[in-house]
């Protein structure tokens, strides 16, 4: 990561010989257990031209984790989508489906959001 010119260019030059950059990568939080995780599973229409899509919410964790829970997801479900940023997106209105496998797979926490 030392090379990464990318993520160096806000440092245009340093007359340090010991200057080490800084990188502006946070720590990721442990993975909760499932039983430990609150989640919350909304409906979502911002951004995606008026078409539906499921918000879950809530997920404390590493991103390796979110992933493999949004892959498991959308496998069950049978339907496309993404994880990023400790949310899950699930394409279409799967509000219901979705609370029954996370209660199924142990996340006993979840509850839906909103109507």
């Amino acid at each position: 990561m030392a090379n990464d010119w990318k993520s160096r260019l806000g440092v245009l030059y340093s007359t340090n010989p010991d200057y080490q950059y800084e990188y502006e990568g946070q720590e990721q939080a442990e993975t909760l257990d499932p039983e430990a995780q609150k989640l919350r599973i909304g409906l979502s229409r911002r951004q995606r031209a008026g078409k539906e899509a499921s918000l879950i919410t809530g997920f404390v964790g590493r991103d390796e984790d979110l992933a493999d829970l949004c892959k498991q997801l959308k496998q069950r479900c049978g339907v496309g989508g993404s994880s990023k940023d400790g949310e899950i997106i699930i394409q279409g209105d799967q509000r219901d489906k979705l609370l029954q496998i996370l209660l199924s797979l142990g996340y006993k926490q979840t509850k839906k959001a909103g109507g």
